[in-house]
């Protein structure tokens, strides 16, 4: 049991279908956590929630996680988490004026690529990041035409900026993780001139931009009674939630990454320079030591499974899948269209290459498509100079099968480790807990790992013919971007 002065750093990440919250001790163990739901709406190509809904959700999860730790313990600091891109627009007071645009609500997709070749290349260049059309800098833009409303000194807000500001009592400054994907230039914590130009709308009411982990405010009372926070603590800006697991793995120093296998698959590292390349979908966030991140975000993933497999057990799956020999076939586990990582392909679609002997075999096939996948993300990253060498952490849903973590060890040919609480929540209280301590050296404190999956070299061999056939074909159709020789490195 931690000294009663010790104090709590929260962490709180706003979700798509929930909110969760993290109170833990500088050792990182974990004294108290809540949760809330949300709901949304979708239709057609549209998908909506109330802001309102994230700030009770917000109460109830963190209520819980500090009544967990036991009230009265000092905080000592907070941060937020939130889906990239979500977007919202607000009154000068945070009132709401509409519900709020989500990550993938795809209304504002139709004009993106005009108001992205408006802003310039040269712009992009120095963003780091040209926006896709799914990205929030589209939205931003059909908010700002939609809901501001001229001369009352309306804003346009990412769900943690709006979520920070309500925390605080008024509104903060943004992140440049939230606002990246916005068109934010991260390393001059600024919008520039022809970003705000392109989207059309006042330069007052795009929030101020900071650095994450600096001080953006502290707990207002209202926020106080609300979230069982005391009042006066410190808010610190946070990450998107991508970052936040990352934080929360460890893999913070250059070579380390994080390897992320949830619906979709995402990697995440650490650089002494920021790395980027549109064509293979590859951008960096700044991090709160001022090195870079960089890392990418494939549409493949473990969310194949649920369209590939409705109902089955996963685990009588991975239980009946050969999964150290070759399959019958060879698959690029994509659902639906588009490609983002480890190359940009709009028009990517799955394929099977040669007939599954059953659905075992198909399962088995799938499981490797996605640790191939994996495999050329990092060979990708290693060919735009990425050091790629360091251990490897993962997270994400796919770690609770033990049988698909050690054939993605064997498939990489390197150790895979497993941090014991990978939350994002957990990363935020992390993040809280820095201050001016760099965060690897926090993470070292904090982050504990529940295990360590060693590859097998001779199933790694086994599989290389595959992995090459799965590299050939995505180059026959003009998509792979792989690093040259990367099917010839398979062959041998």
């Amino acid at each position: 049991m931690a000294e009663p002065s010790a104090p709590l750093w929260v962490g709180i990440d706003v979700g798509t279908q929930g909110v969760r919250a993290v109170a833990a001790y500088d050792d990182g163990t974990v004294a108290g956590q809540g949760a809330a739901p949300l709901r949304g709406t979708r239709r057609d190509g549209l998908h909506e929630q109330d802001p309102e809904h994230w700030w009770e959700a917000v109460g109830a999860a963190c209520r819980t996680a500090v009544e967990q730790a036991g009230r009265g313990r000092p905080v000592g600091g907070a941060a937020v988490c939130a889906t990239s891109g979500t977007v919202l627009a607000t009154d000068g007071a945070l009132r709401p004026l509409g519900p709020a645009l989500m990550y993938d609500d795809g209304r504002a997709a139709d004009g993106a690529e005009a108001l992205i070749a408006a802003a310039g290349e040269e712009t992009w260049q120095r963003v780091g990041a040209r926006p896709q059309p799914s990205w929030a800098f589209a939205r931003l833009a059909l908010l700002g035409r939609r809901a501001l409303r001229p001369g009352h000194g309306d804003l346009l807000l990412h769900q943690a900026d709006f979520l920070t500001g309500r925390l605080n009592g008024a509104p903060t400054a943004a992140d440049t993780s939230h606002a990246l994907k916005s068109g934010a230039d991260p390393l001059a914590a600024a919008w520039p001139d022809p970003v705000v130009e392109a989207m059309g709308v006042p330069p007052a009411a795009l929030p101020a931009l900071t650095a994450p982990g600096r001080p953006v405010g502290s707990v207002c009372a209202r926020a106080a009674t609300h979230t069982g926070l005391p009042q006066g603590t410190p808010i610190v800006a946070g990450m998107t939630d991508g970052c936040a697991a990352q934080l929360a793995s460890g893999a913070l120093e250059p070579g380390r990454w994080n390897s992320v296998l949830g619906t979709t698959l995402v990697l995440k590292g650490a650089s002494e320079r920021r790395i980027a390349d549109g064509a293979s979908g590859v951008y960096s966030h700044r991090s709160p030591d001022g090195r870079w991140w960089p890392g990418g975000a494939s549409s493949t993933g473990a969310g194949v499974l649920a369209s590939v497999f409705p109902g089955a057990d996963p685990a009588a799956m991975d239980a009946a899948a050969d999964l150290e020999h070759p399959a019958s076939a060879v698959v690029y586990p994509l659902v639906g269209q588009g490609e983002r990582f480890p190359f940009a392909a709009p028009q990517a679609r799955g394929f099977t290459l040669g007939e599954p002997q059953d659905e075992a075999d198909r399962y088995a096939a799938t499981l490797q498509g996605v640790a191939f996948v994996e495999r050329l993300c990092f060979e990708r990253l290693g060919a735009l100079g990425a050091e790629v060498g360091g251990p490897v952490r993962v997270t994400g849903g796919a770690v609770a099968s033990a049988r698909w973590t050690q054939l993605r060890a064997d498939v990489l040919g390197r150790p895979l480790e497993v941090p014991e609480n990978a939350a994002p929540a957990f990363g935020m209280a992390l993040l809280a807990a820095c201050g001016d301590t760099p965060p690897e050296r926090v993470a070292a404190r904090m982050v504990r790992i529940r295990a360590t999956v060693e590859p097998r070299p001779e199933v790694g061999e086994r599989l290389e013919g595959a992995y090459a056939r799965l590299v050939d074909a995505l180059a026959e159709r003009g998509w792979n971007g792989a690093p040259q020789g990367a099917a010839e490195r398979g062959r041998r």
